[in-house]
């Protein structure tokens, strides 16, 4: 069975970045876009990522303009977006598509590890994975749970 560990993806500068280098740590990984209404979650991941980086844990965005054309700009528009009005330090990838066949592979990955309330298909933007120390998927979430409804769940894999 594969694990994320196995995944490669771009970041939004167009490198390479193998999850590889994430093993041992916590990771979460969501897809987020600029125009949404759930885009102040950036600030509460960005919170986590603040108070827990430094115990393991890691937060990559995926942005992603699959619905409702919500992260129509270009990878650097995005991650300038990011950082200006939600202090974004976490890692961001390039912009990719989370449903179809032409999903990016962590996100099939991801999909059926986990699947969410309606079947494995990502229903909106900020739909969050929680992945422990070992790789393991362990919860997805909803777009409408908060970052910091995460919190206790995050606490307790570190």
């Amino acid at each position: 069975m594969a694990k994320i560990y196995d995944f490669k993806a771009l970041n939004n500068k167009g490198q390479e970045y193998d999850f590889a280098q994430f093993e041992g740590k916590v990771l979460v990984i969501v897809n987020t876009a600029s125009k949404c209404g759930f885009t102040p979650q950036y600030d509460g991941l960005e919170a986590l990522y603040q108070k827990y980086k430094d115990r393991g844990l890691v937060i990559v965005g995926f942005p992603c303009d699959q619905f409702a054309h919500q992260e129509p700009g270009s990878d650097e528009e995005i991650a300038e977006f990011c950082r200006l009005n939600h202090g974004v330090t976490f890692p961001l990838m390039k912009k990719i598509n989370v449903n179809g066949d032409d999903a990016h592979p962590i996100y099939k990955y991801l999909k059926s590890a986990a699947k969410g309330t309606f079947g494995s298909a990502i229903k909106w933007n900020f739909t969050k994975f929680l992945i422990n120390r070992d790789g393991t998927v362990i919860k997805r979430y909803a777009p409408t749970v908060t970052p910091e409804k995460m919190e206790k769940d995050i606490e307790q894999m570190l």
